[in-house]
């Protein structure tokens, strides 16, 4: 397929973090497109739910898990596989978020965020391509964030994570591609969620859960390597990757507290 090529028709997907925000939106978006969701989450209560008012043709069906637990998320693509069929289309989309003071670290948030957003992916990814490796076929999308682009003020712990995914999904990009899988990155802006709804500061170009859900979709529906939006917002923060440093620390030091600007 080239890069314009739209993917097959729907199958079987399978969703982390499917319980609110934009996991439980995209769960929305592909059942209509008459996808069988596979919603993952630990809120079992959630993902009830969104399965009892899922839109048709398609269907979602709730599989309760801790992606931080390697043999529960063995345990889960098993028993997904077995009641719905292989998957086709996974994203791991599940992670969170907490800001950090990084004038005194604690290693707990950091060893945290990493278990969840980094190790807890990879477990998903143990259990997923060995099969698709296997059919030689499959899709995998890693949800990162444009956080992952630049070192930003209060944002250490979760940049981390994310500047992690991206580095992962370009290996995987490459290595899984002679296998016939296609391997894509996802780095949303600000998406109205039970986690930016705690923010403090101005989020620009703020996304409601349904229309990010759409630009994902509209991704997942071709090849191109990374789906990114809002545009306007990933195109400021992939020129902010591009500055010379002294101009990239310039723009960054100016979301810092004005009281903290030296």
């Amino acid at each position: 397929m080239t890069d314009d090529d739209s993917a097959a028709a729907p199958g079987v997907a399978w969703i982390t973090g499917a319980s609110s925000g934009i996991g439980a939106a995209l769960a929305r978006r592909m059942a209509r497109a008459g996808w069988r969701i596979a919603a993952s989450a630990r809120g079992a209560g959630d993902l009830e739910r969104l399965a009892a008012a899922a839109p048709g043709p398609g269907s979602v069906h709730a599989y309760p898990l801790d992606i931080t637990a390697p043999d529960a998320v063995a345990d889960a693509v098993a028993a997904i596989a077995r009641d719905l069929g292989p998957i086709r289309q996974a994203v791991l989309n599940a992670g969170s978020h907490r800001p950090v003071d990084l004038r005194a670290p604690d290693a707990a948030d950091f060893r945290a965020l990493a278990e969840l957003n980094l190790i807890g992916t990879v477990n998903c990814l143990q259990a997923v391509v060995p099969p698709m490796v296997a059919r030689g076929d499959g899709r995998i999308a890693v949800v990162a964030s444009l956080a992952g682009y630049r070192g930003l003020p209060t944002a250490g712990a979760y940049g981390m994570t994310k500047a992690g995914l991206i580095n992962l999904a370009e290996a995987m990009r490459v290595e899984l591609g002679r296998c016939g899988i296609v391997v894509q990155l996802v780095n949303p802006g600000f998406v109205r969620t039970p986690l930016t709804d705690r923010n403090a500061f101005p989020m620009p170009f703020l996304m409601e859960p349904d229309a990010a859900a759409d630009a994902f979709y509209r991704g997942l529906r071709r090849d191109r390597f990374e789906i990114a939006f809002p545009w306007r917002f990933a195109a400021l923060m992939k020129l902010l990757r591009l500055l010379p440093a002294p101009l990239a620390f310039a723009a960054t030091r100016r979301m810092l507290p004005r009281e903290d600007r030296r």
